[in-house]
C-alpha cells in the first residue's frame, strides 16, 4: 500500500488558508478522498465547521494549542484516525498562525519513516500581500513560516497596488530563499502546482489527462488571469516500438540538478527495466502485476524531493505506448531554457539510446 501523501498548509492568522483548501476540491477526481486535519486555537472550530460543510471526505481537529509545540504528540493520532477512518488519498494539514513548519514537517517525515504510512508531498505558506507589511515588523514567526517552506502562495495581492506588491517580494527576498513562489486568483491557485501526482489520482483520472495541467479537468482559472507558470510537455518513444526502459541514470541527474525555484512540479509515467530510486534513495517495489521486464512507475517530484510509485496495470504495454510522459511545471520565463537543456544535454533518453528513439517536447503554456 503506497504511503498517504501530506500536504502542510500554513500561513498567518486570516491569510487564506481554508480558501485556497477549499478551492482545490473542484480540481480533484470526484471521488479522491480528501481529508484535513486542522488546528486552531480555542476550543470552538469555526473553520472546520466550514471545511466539513464542504466535499472533504473528513476532518480531524486539534483545539486549544500549537501543532508544533504541545500538540505535536497527538499528531500521529490524529493522522492514524483519518486513516483508519476515512481512508483517504490524501491528508491536508492546515496549520494556525503560530505554527512552525519546520517541526511539523520534521514530525511527519518521522512518522512517515517509522510506520510507511504517510509521506510529506510539500509545505505551503499563504502569504496575505494586503496585511504583510504590518505583520512582517513585529511576528517573527511570520519570517519563519516563509522561510521554512516550499512553495510561497500570495493572496489578496488583487487589494493592494503594484508598489504594495513589490516591497511584499522585497521582503521575502530579503531571507535569501530558494523558493518557488506563485500569485493565487482571489485564493485560487491550480491543483498541478499545489499537489503531486500520486497512485490515488492516476487512478480516478483518465491517464490521457491526468499529465495535461492545460484541460479542462482541472485548470479552472479565470480566463483574463495571467499564467502565474510555464509548463513542458515531454514524451519519449523507443525506436521501432522495441520496449526500452528509461536511463535512470540520466533521469537522476535531472532530477537532482532541477533548482526548486526554477522548476515547481514534475510528473511523469516512466517505463522502467528496474525499480527506480526516490531521492532518498529507497527503491520502488515493483508493480504486483508485472509480468514483462519492463514495468510503469509514477514519478512525483516536488520542491526538490521525490518519489516513484508502481503503477499497476492489469494489461502489457502496447507496442506504440511511449515509454515516458512527462509534465513539467516551471517558473515563469523559465520553460525555453530546459526545453532546450532537456534535449542538448540528453538528460531524458532510454537505455542504450539508439538515434531514432523519439523525444519530443512541447511547451503547452
Amino acid at each position: 500500500m503506497p504511503p498517504i501523501p501530506i500536504t502542510i498548509v500554513t500561513g498567518f492568522l486570516g491569510s487564506g488558508k481554508t480558501t485556497l483548501i477549499l478551492n482545490l476540491i473542484p480540481q480533484l477526481p470526484k471521488d479522491y478522498k480528501l481529508a484535513l486535519l486542522k488546528n486552531e486555537f480555542g476550543d470552538l472550530a469555526v473553520d472546520s465547521q466550514l471545511a466539513s460543510s464542504s466535499a472533504i471526505s473528513g476532518v480531524q481537529e486539534l483545539l486549544n494549542g500549537c501543532i508544533c509545540c504541545n500538540l505535536v504528540g497527538q499528531l500521529g493520532d490524529a493522522l492514524d484516525t483519518l486513516r483508519q477512518d476515512v481512508k483517504p488519498d490524501r491528508i491536508i494539514i492546515e496549520t494556525s498562525g503560530s505554527a512552525f513548519p519546520a517541526t511539523l514537517a520534521m514530525e511527519v517525515n518521522r512518522l512517515g519513516r517509522e510506520s510507511s504510512h504517510y509521506a510529506l508531498d510539500g509545505v505551503i505558506v499563504v502569504i496575505d500581500v494586503e496585511n504583510w507589511q504590518g505583520y512582517d515588523d513585529t511576528s517573527y514567526t511570520a519570517k519563519l513560516q516563509a522561510k521554512y517552506t516550499d512553495l510561497i502562495v500570495f493572496n489578496k495581492w488583487e487589494h493592494v497596488s503594484e508598489r504594495r506588491y513589490e516591497d511584499c517580494l522585497d521582503r521575502v527576498g530579503d531571507l535569501e530563499l530558494q523558493v518557488a513562489n506563485v500569485k493565487s486568483d482571489k485564493g485560487l491557485v491550480d491543483v498541478a502546482v499545489l499537489l503531486g501526482l500520486d497512485s490515488a489520482m492516476a487512478r480516478k483520472m483518465d491517464l490521457e489527462h491526468v499529465l495535461d495541467p492545460t484541460d479542462g479537468h482541472h485548470h479552472v482559472h479565470s480566463a483574463d488571469h495571467q499564467s502565474e507558470v510555464e509548463v513542458l510537455s515531454i514524451s519519449l518513444s523507443a525506436q521501432n516500438g522495441v520496449h526500452r526502459g528509461v536511463d535512470l541514470e540520466a533521469l537522476a541527474t535531472f532530477l537532482f540538478s532541477a533548482p526548486k525555484d526554477e522548476v515547481y512540479r514534475i510528473k511523469a509515467i516512466i517505463a522502467a527495466s528496474r525499480p527506480p530510486a526516490a531521492s532518498d534513495g529507497s527503491r520502488a517495489d515493483p508493480p504486483p502485476e508485472a509480468t514483462d521486464k519492463i514495468a510503469r512507475y509514477i514519478l512525483n517530484w516536488a520542491f526538490g524531493r521525490w518519489t516513484f510509485t508502481p503503477l499497476n496495470s492489469t494489461s502489457g504495454m502496447s507496442d506504440h505506448e511511449p515509454m515516458l510522459r512527462m509534465t513539467i511545471i516551471c517558473a515563469r520565463y523559465e520553460a525555453e531554457k530546459w526545453k532546450k537543456r532537456i534535449s542538448t544535454d540528453r538528460l531524458i533518453q532510454l537505455e542504450d539510446a539508439g538515434e531514432g528513439d523519439d523525444l519530443h517536447i512541447e511547451r503547452l503554456s
